[in-house]
């Protein structure tokens, strides 16, 4: 019984081990971050508005930092192509240009053929 006891605790202090190496992977970053930091745009991005406000630069300045890690911008790749579905008449050749005028460089495109699995 001892034994059995040993070979408990060894298999649960590695799959603990395990846990804390997935655990860095995974993603801090949640739609809804995503979706309040950039909802200064919508309205450049539908054409409401003619001009980039400095609030829209200030949420996708925002939105980079926060997106560090392959985990935070394969999650943001979805969430801003789940919003941008989600806004009548937005106008994507505007989004795509939006990080490039706001002075941000993103890793990826934002389009909606983008393939936010392969986003590193």
């Amino acid at each position: 019984m001892a034994f059995s006891g040993k070979a408990t605790v060894a298999a649960a202090v590695m799959a603990a081990a395990v846990l804390m190496l997935f655990a860095g992977e995974a993603s801090a970053l949640t739609c809804g971050q995503v979706d309040s930091t950039l909802a200064p745009c919508v309205g450049y991005a539908t054409g409401r508005e003619k001009m980039l406000s400095q609030r829209c630069c200030g949420g996708v300045r925002s939105l980079n930092s926060l997106a560090r890690s392959t985990p935070d911008r394969k999650v943001a790749c979805e969430c801003l192509k789940t919003l941008a579905r989600g806004i009548k008449s937005i106008d994507m050749g505007k989004v795509s240009g939006v990080p490039g005028k706001c002075g941000v460089s993103v890793p990826f495109p934002i389009a909606f053929s983008t393939d936010c699995a392969k986003v590193h």
